[in-house]
């Protein structure tokens, strides 16, 4: 089985994708500033989640 190849996606996953890919920084710098403001257990492991979400998409595991 090959490695996972994002533009072998239909044209609407594949969009989805790039959608999500584009909207996760600001979504995650939000959080951030939110979690270093108001800390709370929900905020820490939701900006534990995007950072790896991002990271995941920089190295492009996604």
């Amino acid at each position: 089985m090959g490695k996972y190849y994002r533009y072998r996606l239909p044209p609407w996953a594949r969009q989805c994708i790039f959608t999500i890919e584009r909207c996760i920084l600001p979504i995650m710098i939000y959080q951030l500033i939110r979690t270093l403001l108001f800390p709370s257990t929900l905020d820490v492991f939701l900006s534990g989640a995007l950072v790896g979400i991002f990271i995941a998409f920089y190295l492009e595991w996604i």
